[in-house]
């Protein structure tokens, strides 16, 4: 009985009709498409717009404020600008005795409820926290996947997203959750949890403001991700005709639209993030962050015909048949579609 039941109560079923309107009409399913140049020329058209973030393509004016040997690779910490006042941080990480160019890969850091790092999720660093560590060996087998990267010959790099890491959110001075925050020792454990407990409380709130504004989460989100594809392209060590993009949870939902909107990802991988969005309309919606939504993109498309505006590229996707927040029955029709 309880498998049928709605998280929004009563008021399913006129969600429900009117989500059976969307017909995702811009699907390459679609008889009106023929021709797979025409059709994602149309659909990333669409996106871009509904995502409503197109800042003007500024000067990287890219800045390496540290460079590390760490034997068999170099890490460089980097500062880029995605727009004219959003200054983006970075690791890049360069493999040794290698003949460059070589391919370049985006590391996609995830969300996970820890918004205190961003790309230290992905990439080692000295002196990891305790707390960073058991969130690795939680979500990635205790591997930083940025370092797996250019120990095979990669050069990788990962930013911190919005609302993450160096870019995270930091309460008013004059706010209780900022005086809260005082009373412990900033980088403790209890410092952390706290710090991540009020990011999550206000993250409604962010995203609500974003909208009202006029723009999207997603589109900050994406627009920095395809800058960054910009500077790894601009490496000297980075062969640009062979870019790839891998990421898990909502790494995974940003490796998706990534590849799916910027023709340099010529291969990309999927990590916990593949439905088609009518199973999970029912039950599932509570589970997901605020940083996902794209008002009025279903209507033209589902998240499977989003991902596949890469064909023909490679595209791998890896789901867990046990993972809650995305339902088996909406992962089989996306990868049947």
């Amino acid at each position: 009985m309880s498998r049928r039941l709605s998280d929004v109560g009563n008021l399913y079923e006129f969600i429900k009709n009117e989500e059976q309107k969307s017909l995702c009409t811009m699907s390459f399913l679609s008889e009106k498409y023929q021709d797979l140049t025409e059709w994602k020329k149309e659909a990333r058209f669409k996106i871009r717009n509904l995502l409503h973030y197109s800042p003007k393509r500024c000067d990287l004016n890219p800045q390496v404020v540290e460079k590390k040997d760490k034997g068999d690779y170099f890490q460089e910490k980097v500062y880029f600008f995605t727009a004219s006042k959003v200054r983006v941080p970075a690791y890049v990480l360069i493999p040794k005795n290698v003949d460059y160019p070589v391919p370049g890969i985006v590391v996609l850091h995830d969300h996970g409820g820890m918004y205190y790092w961003g790309k230290e999720k992905v990439v080692e660093t000295e002196n990891e926290h305790p707390m960073l560590q058991e969130f690795k060996n939680k979500c990635y087998s205790g591997r930083s996947i940025a370092n797996e990267l250019v120990r095979r010959g990669y050069v990788a790099i990962s930013i911190d997203a919005f609302y993450f890491g160096e870019r995270r959110f930091m309460p008013h001075p004059a706010s209780q959750e900022y005086k809260l925050l005082q009373k412990v020792k900033n980088g403790s454990s209890k410092y952390i949890e706290l710090y991540n407990r009020i990011s999550w409380e206000k993250e409604e709130l962010v995203a609500r403001t974003i909208f009202l504004s006029g723009f999207t989460w997603p589109g900050v989100m994406l627009w920095d991700d395809i800058r960054t594809v910009d500077y790894l392209t601009s490496r000297y060590e980075v062969d640009p005709d062979r870019i790839g993009c891998v990421g898990l949870s909502i790494g995974g939902y940003r490796a998706a639209h990534l590849s799916a909107l910027d023709e340099r990802i010529k291969v990309s991988c999927v990590v916990c993030w593949m439905s088609s969005y009518r199973p999970m309309i029912k039950k599932h919606v509570k589970y997901h962050t605020w940083m996902i939504y794209i008002p009025g993109l279903y209507k033209y498309l589902d998240l499977p015909d989003i991902v596949s505006l890469t064909a023909p590229n490679a595209l791998l996707v890896i789901a867990g048949s046990k993972d809650p927040i995305f339902p088996l029955e909406g992962v089989k029709m996306a990868f049947k579609k």
